[in-house]
Parts: C-alpha cells; structure tokens; sequence
C-alpha cells in the first residue's frame, strides 16, 4: 500500500502543483550509494524572472529515470525530487517542468532519490540555485 501511495504521487515533468511529502518507505538494511550527478541548468542561479511560471531543467548524468516505481533499486535508476523552498514540490520521471510563482526569490534544488523513492547514502543533491521573479 505504502507503494501505490508513493506512485501516486509522482508526477510527469509538466505538473504545477505542489505535490505532498510521502512517508519514506521502509527498507531493511544500508541504502546503496549512486554514481548519479543532478544539477539544475535553467533557470540560471541568481537569474531574474518575470511572469507566473518558472520553466525549470535539469540535467541528470551517471544515472537514468525510470518511469516505474519498484524496491528493486539499482544505484543508477531514480526518479528525481524537487524542492522549493527546501519543501518537496514534486516527484519526477522527468528532468523539465513548470512550477507557478509570485513575485519573490526562490530557492530551488533537485536530489536524485532510488526508484523506491527513498534517498540514496550519501544523498544525491543538485547545488541549490536562487532565482528573483519580479
């Protein structure tokens, strides 16, 4: 159950709304590391944007998203997590999205979590990047 709660609340690279924090998933023993690096290529840190939507990329190497959600992890399959805010905004099968703004400055990262949805050890952390909607 606890997974279909997961899967339930990924979604594609395209949603807007925030989506709320799962409960990690119980796993038994050490967590695998990950040769994953994720980092955020646009909007550009320190970057000033204007209107209601900021188009977010990001890039991903060492590693592939996949699409199912499984406990049959791998170190180089994951979904990926946004944060904004340091609040989870969405879980990922994409590395492109929409996310709404308002006037303000925005902080924005991205970590590269296992298929389970849980954090790899060490965790896989893009840099944050700040960015002004004026």
């Amino acid at each position: 159950m606890a997974l279909a709660l997961l899967a339930s609340g990924c979604v594609g690279g395209s949603s807007s709304s925030p989506s709320p924090s799962p409960a990690s998933p119980a796993t038994s023993g050490a967590r695998p590391s990950s040769p994953a690096v994720v980092s955020i290529v646009q909007p550009a840190n320190g970057a000033s944007l204007t209107g209601t939507t900021a188009h977010i990329v990001m890039s991903l190497q060492g590693a592939q998203i996949v699409s199912a959600t499984t406990t049959n992890i791998r170190p180089d399959q994951g979904h990926v997590h946004l944060y904004v805010d340091n609040q989870l905004y969405s879980m990922n099968y994409g590395l492109e999205q929409d996310i709404t703004v308002h006037t303000g400055t925005y902080v924005i990262k991205a970590e590269f979590v296992a298929a389970d949805h849980a954090p790899f050890n060490p965790r896989v952390w893009s840099p944050e990047v700040f960015f002004t909607v004026r």
